[in-house]
């Protein structure tokens, strides 16, 4: 079996289950002689043997879109350390230089007594004295990729490969603005009681995938208790669905939106010393008050967002509002894509302040 895999030159990914599919793809390649779906069961992955292995690369790259990534089998040897230290050493004196970086990059699929990082580890060493080329895990000159299936290690060398993704802390941790967000927003209230309930189950869910601070359901009237009950519960299991896939998939630990029920007036005039901002179509266009709306949302205080729902805001609270905003001019979101679309551009907005100020 290990000789057999080894004669093939070409390993390709996939998504899982899409083996068959990108491997029927890849026969119909005039240069490909013999294709192999899942070896010895392993999924994601389709091996190819072809009579000219770039060229073929190439060509399954540019046109199987079920393929994600490929590489050319430089050398095929025993699952061994010292079998892939030489065979790697063989390759890269060919390769690398001295004044070349380099990386080792190690996927070890099976049961074997050593691990990814002790390859990593023994084959970076032998390199480095072998070539005298420096080591460099972001943006090495080149990645020696070992590829460990079973018995066998397939060894390829890609040039200009970055071994690792752009790191988290270069990037701007948007939760921690949306953790500062007070949201005021109408209920969404229906003879329907089923229509209220998933409306706020909707509107729950994009909460805390943004992870708001805090959200009240600002009334302007007395309403129907059984409606509002309604909508309440759906905002409450909407957060609770969110926020349980959060926790488990999150390595940092969420924060879970609070919910409060108040009267819209006296909530605004409760925060009258907070930066409010109330999304209605009679403000200005959110991209001539970006700069404004940026300034706004990363001041001391923390900003007070207000949304209406079937019925706008009222207008006499316009005039305690910093900003008046208009998201979508000529067209009528729905309730709960109000809030999405807001805080999409919060996003935008946000990012493109950090970006200018980096």
């Amino acid at each position: 079996m290990a000789k057999d895999l080894c004669s093939f030159n070409v390993l390709l990914t996939t998504g899982l289950g899409k083996e068959d599919i990108a491997a029927s793809f890849a026969e119909e390649e005039k240069n490909v002689e013999s294709v192999m779906p899942r070896p010895l069961g392993f999924k994601g992955l389709v091996l190819v043997r072809c009579s000219e292995p770039k060229t073929c690369l190439a060509s399954l790259l540019r046109e199987n879109v079920f393929i994600e990534k490929g590489f050319v089998v430089n050398k095929c040897v025993e699952a061994a350390i010292d079998k892939i230290t030489e065979a790697s050493l063989n390759i890269a004196r060919n390769v690398i230089g001295e004044h070349n970086t380099f990386a080792i990059r190690t996927v070890r699929r099976g049961k074997h007594d050593f691990s990814s990082i002790d390859i990593n580890v023994h084959v970076g060493r032998e390199v480095q004295l072998a070539t005298g080329a420096r080591v460099d895990l972001e943006n090495p000159d080149y990645t020696i990729l070992i590829n460990i299936l079973g018995p066998v290690a397939f060894i390829s060398i890609v040039e200009n490969m970055p071994t690792r993704p752009k790191r988290w802390k270069e990037k701007t941790p948007f939760h921690r603005f949306f953790n500062r967000l007070i949201v005021m927003q109408e209920p969404y209230l229906s003879h329907d009681l089923e229509a209220c309930f998933k409306m706020g189950e909707r509107i729950g869910r994009a909460l805390q995938t943004y992870e708001v601070g805090d959200y009240y359901i600002a009334l302007t009237k007395p309403v129907n208790s059984h409606q509002l009950g309604e909508f309440i519960r759906g905002v409450t299991e909407g957060i609770e669905s969110r926020y349980s896939i959060q926790v488990k998939s999150y390595s940092r630990k969420p924060v879970k939106t609070k919910v409060h029920v108040y009267e819209l007036h006296l909530l605004v005039r409760s925060f009258r010393d907070n930066p409010i901002i109330i999304f209605e179509p009679e403000g200005e266009y959110v991209a001539k008050v970006s700069d404004k709306l940026a300034r706004i949302i990363q001041r001391g205080k923390r900003p007070v967002l207000v949304f209406g729902a079937r019925e706008g805001v009222p207008t006499g609270l316009f005039r305690f509002a910093e900003l008046v905003v208009d998201i979508a001019p000529g067209m009528t979101l729905s309730t709960e894509q109000a809030l999405t679309a807001a805080f999409g551009a919060l996003i935008v907005i946000l990012g493109e302040e950090g970006e200018e100020q980096a």
